[in-house]
């Protein structure tokens, strides 16, 4: 079962990269209106192209959809994108952009939002990895699962590139290996603090099956 211990998780932080934008979509469909939780998303996205992925998004959600601005008050009820060429940090109660170095080759990368997240919000956290290249993110999972939250991975038998939740089952001990439409399903019951199927067992039980 994940989270037996039956605390709210207010917080979804999701992290994709190659393929991700699909799976971002399966999830978001589900997710309905009245959801009493932040969305916060970081898609490894082109710091030059003017993209039009909040829209797309948009268009697959119940729940307002935007990127936010630098000092904007983080609210339940909405989705929030990491705007291209910034970090999206947690700072409080409002988002930080932040313009630091690239991480994994990569701004916004996954591992400063989740970071953030984790120190600002503790165990009301919960990190998702989806379809994506490399390993940005596991720090970040590992950090939310040191300070009470969960971690959770698509099975990378979904992910059209499994590396980012291949890498997050063999380093972090993850609480779920879900398919993306057992995530949508999950987060409503997470947020009113409900213990939940884990969907196929632990990361541990999950390894074997990683990088055929």
């Amino acid at each position: 079962m994940v989270n037996e211990e039956r605390i709210p998780r207010t917080f979804f932080g999701f992290g994709a990269s190659a393929g991700g934008i699909e799976a971002l979509i399966a999830v978001l469909d589900i997710l309905p209106s009245w959801l009493d939780a932040t969305i916060a998303i970081v898609m490894h996205r082109s710091p030059s192209f003017q993209s039009v992925l909040v829209d797309i998004l948009g268009r697959h959600c119940a729940l307002p959809t935007s990127e936010p601005r630098d000092g904007e008050a983080i609210q339940r009820g909405r989705v929030y994108l990491a705007p291209r060429d910034r970090h999206l940090i947690v700072n409080g109660d409002a988002w930080h952009l932040a313009d630091g170095e690239m991480l994994h080759r990569w701004r916004p990368a996954v591992d400063p939002l989740f970071k953030s997240a984790a120190k600002s919000r503790g165990s009301g956290v919960a990190g998702v990895l989806l379809s994506g290249g490399g390993s940005d993110g596991v720090e970040g999972l590992i950090e939310i699962k040191r300070l009470g939250g969960l971690s959770i991975a698509q099975d990378p038998r979904q992910a059209l590139q499994e590396s980012m939740p291949a890498s997050a089952i063999k380093y972090d001990d993850v609480d779920a290996v879900l398919r993306v439409e057992q995530i949508g399903a999950i987060i409503p019951p997470l947020v009113a603090g409900e213990a939940v199927e884990g969907g196929g067992g632990d990361g541990r039980a999950r390894r074997r099956g990683v990088g055929r």
